[in-house]
């Protein structure tokens, strides 16, 4: 069974920068692994993807501003966040697919942006 456990969420300035970390527990190999978020009132969605391969693709409300990157030794996922906008505020979910293609997510983590 793998466990998602993201931290680095927090509050933040409009302009400003934070790193959201994921590490996954277990010895599952994982393929993709993702960022999702979920602001107030709305739908989740795809911020970023990451392969195996080091493969990534942003939506595109935040493309150019953040970053999303692996450690495959970590089984870890980052999310560099710059330039954040109040709109960028929400929970952000940290999700792994592994070879069977079964699908885990981390609990969440709070990002706010004030402006």
């Amino acid at each position: 069974q793998v466990q998602l456990v993201e931290s680095g969420g927090g509050l933040v300035q409009a302009g400003g920068s934070l790193r959201l970390s994921c590490a996954a527990s277990g010895t599952i190999s994982l393929i993709n692994m993702a960022w999702y978020r979920q602001a107030p009132g709305k739908q989740r969605e795809l911020v970023a993807r990451i392969t195996s391969g080091s493969n990534t693709n942003y939506a595109d409300s935040v493309k150019g501003r953040f970053t999303i990157s692996r450690d495959h030794a970590k089984n870890t996922v980052y999310l560099q966040m710059n330039s954040l906008k109040p709109e960028d505020t929400g929970v952000y979910f940290c999700n792994a697919v592994d070879l069977r293609v079964r699908v885990y997510w981390g609990q969440g983590t709070q990002v706010t942006v004030s402006s």
